[in-house]
């Protein structure tokens, strides 16, 4: 499987965990080893953190990989990707919250394989039918905080969006779901083309309620503006699956962040996928900050099916 080694700068650019996520990702899908230097560089506590070796390993394990260098605090990895193991069908559950610092959340995820990815086109965001979300609190809390969020995150959201009613449910945790004490809400906009935009926000010490709902209603509005079909979270997300399909994918998206400045990096590096980016010239898009990002995938298939 393995080709020949692949080396990549892990300070440049977005400069952090997303170099690690999108290089280590697409060597274990094409089989490439890959040495990763000056990991986090720039940042004010240089080299991995306990969140990256995770993901290190179960990249690792979901290839039979080898995996020198990871331990916290390293700024230098060599991975090299055997196998990749089969997938089984799909199921996805939610088993239990964790909130910081304790932790201890869990997600189980089940996925089918397929042959090869088709392209995929996100341009036409059609108009927003539905605007729903909950808004939770786990552990001491009381609930009382779980209704304030979603009050003030409704109260925001209509005051641009007057038309259409906003379901947020307040949600407490149940004690043998949640570890730890915390707050949070997501709000979800979607649309008559089934594009989905979201908003988020998590509680903190000495921040009250309405702040932590308006924060996440502010950002939902914010991905709701550019007129995009893609919101500013997803956009990056979706650069490997571009670089893998086969065929031209697009998408429409605003303001392109840096996580999506590195992700088109680094596919074009590893995968040799080419992307380009520019200003959307639709009449309705000419006052906005949209862009269409286009890529020709590389159209790569599964060999174990």
């Amino acid at each position: 499987m393995a080709g020949p080694r692949v080396e990549v700068d892990g300070g440049i650019m977005e400069g952090g965990g997303q170099i690690l996520r999108v290089s280590t990702a697409l060597s274990c899908l094409l089989g490439l080893p890959l040495r990763v230097q000056k990991i986090r560089a720039g940042r004010s506590t240089p080299g991995l953190r306990p969140q990256h070796l995770s993901g290190l390993e179960m990249i690792r394990d979901l290839c039979d990989g080898q995996l020198e260098g990871a331990e916290i605090g390293s700024t230098e990895i060599t991975f090299t990707p055997e196998k990749i193991k089969g997938g089984v069908h799909t199921a996805d559950t939610k088993t239990a919250g964790g909130y910081y610092p304790k932790g201890g959340g869990e997600v189980i995820v089940r996925m089918s394989p397929v042959k090869q990815l088709s392209p995929i086109n996100l341009t036409d965001r059609g108009c927003v039918t539905k605007i729903y979300g909950r808004a939770f609190v786990a552990g001491v809390l009381p609930f009382k905080v779980a209704k304030d969020m979603a009050a003030a995150a409704v109260r925001c959201i209509r005051k641009e969006i007057r038309d259409l009613y906003v379901n947020i449910q307040p949600v407490q945790e149940p004690k043998d779901q949640a570890f730890g004490n915390g707050n949070g809400i997501i709000i979800i906009a979607e649309t008559s083309t089934g594009c989905l935009f979201a908003g988020s926000s998590l509680g903190k010490r000495g921040v009250n309620a309405d702040k932590v709902g308006i924060e996440a209603a502010e950002m939902l509005l914010a991905n709701l503006r550019h007129g995009g079909a893609v919101d500013e979270y997803l956009q990056d997300q979706l650069i490997i699956f571009m670089a893998l399909a086969s065929g031209i994918s697009r998408i429409k998206t605003g303001p392109v962040t840096l996580h999506t400045q590195t992700a088109i990096h680094f596919a074009e590096q590893l995968a040799k996928a080419k992307f380009t980016v520019k200003k959307s010239e639709d009449e309705e898009d000419a006052s906005k900050d949209t862009y269409i990002i286009e890529c020709r995938g590389i159209g790569m298939t599964n060999p174990n099916l």
